[in-house]
C-alpha cells in the first residue's frame, strides 16, 4: 500500500540520517553539537520561555525554500527533507519563514537560489505583516543581515535568498515603536535575528509572548541590533538531533540549515 511505503521510505530515511550523524560525530568529535544539535537552548526570561538556536553562517549553510522541482510549494518539514537528502544533503534545523497565501506563496519579498520569485512590499495594509516598519531576512555570499524593507529595497542588493516578514522587532538595537510593554496580546511566536558577530538566532517561543518582550529577547539577551518576527500561531520547527518534526500547520517559505553527506 502508498502509505505503508512512504511510512518504509521515511524510516529508513531517518535512519541514515541518525547513522550519518553519528559518523560524523567520531570523525569530528567535540564540534558535533554545533552542527548537528542545532547549538539550541531554552531561554528563560522571566515568565517567558523560549528555544533559541544560534548559527555560524560561515560554517552551516543556511537557505531558504519555498517549492520543489515540480513547482509545488513544499507545505511541510518532510518533504523538503527528502528533496535535501535526494540533493545529498542533510537537513539538521528548519521552520517557518514569513507570512503566505493561502496557495502558500509568500505574502512579500522571496528569492531562492538569486531568484527573486515575489518583489518587496512597501506599502501599508491590515496585519502583522504591515505593521510597518517591516523587513527582510537575506544571506548574500555566505554572510546573514536583517534589514528595514525601505532600506533594503534602496540598498539595491541582490541575495542568495531572502524573505520579508514583518513586523520588525529590533531596529538598529530599538525596539518597534509599536510594541507595548503592558499588551494583553499573547501568541506563539518565532523570529530570526543576527547578532554582531553575524551568528543568525532562531528563536521560537515556548510559550504564549508578547510582541515586546520577544523583541527585548533578541536585544537584550541574544545581542541582536535587528530582527524580524516570522509568524505566529503557525511557528514551527524541525531539530533532526532530537527527531522533532511540527506538522501542525501547512507552510509556505522555510528557512533551512542543513549539511552536505561526505563523498
Amino acid at each position: 500500500m502508498p502509505g505503508i511505503a512512504a511510512k518504509k521510505r521515511a524510516h529508513e530515511q531517518g535512519a541514515c540520517v541518525r547513522k550519518f550523524l553519528s559518523i560524523l560525530g567520531l570523525l569530528i568529535g567535540s564540534t558535533l553539537p554545533s552542527l548537528a544539535q542545532a547549538a539550541c537552548a531554552d531561554v528563560i526570561d522571566g515568565d517567558a520561555r523560549y528555544l533559541a538556536c544560534r548559527f555560524d553562517p560561515g560554517r552551516e549553510d543556511i537557505r531558504l525554500h519555498l517549492s520543489g522541482p515540480d513547482g509545488k510549494a513544499y507545505g511541510g518539514f518532510a518533504k523538503l527533507r527528502q528533496q535535501l537528502w535526494a540533493e545529498r544533503r542533510v537537513l539538521t534545523f528548519a521552520m517557518n519563514a514569513g507570512m503566505y497565501h493561502n496557495d502558500l506563496s509568500p505574502v512579500g519579498y522571496f528569492a531562492e537560489y538569486g531568484k527573486v520569485l515575489k518583489p518587496a512590499v512597501t506599502g501599508g495594509g491590515w496585519g502583522n505583516f504591515h505593521l510597518l516598519p517591516n523587513g527582510v531576512f537575506l544571506m548574500t555570499d555566505g554572510k546573514a543581515s536583517v534589514m528595514e524593507t525601505k532600506a533594503f529595497v534602496a540598498s539595491g542588493l541582490t541575495p542568495d535568498f531572502g524573505t520579508q516578514s514583518g513586523p520588525m522587532l529590533v531596529i538598529d538595537g530599538e525596539l518597534h515603536p509599536r510594541f507595548l510593554a503592558d499588551s494583553d496580546s499573547f501568541k506563539i511566536r518565532n523570529g530570526v535575528g543576527v547578532d554582531a558577530e553575524g551568528h543568525v538566532h532562531m528563536v521560537v517561543s515556548r510559550v504564549p509572548v508578547r510582541f515586546y518582550d520577544f523583541a527585548r529577547l533578541f536585544r537584550d539577551r541574544l545581542g541582536c541590533a535587528n530582527a524580524l518576527y516570522l509568524d505566529g500561531t503557525i511557528s514551527s520547527v524541525f531539530i533532526a538531533e532530537e527527531k522533532r518534526m511540527d506538522r501542525l500547520f501547512p507552510m509556505g517559505p522555510i528557512l533551512s540549515v542543513s549539511m552536505p553527506i561526505p563523498q
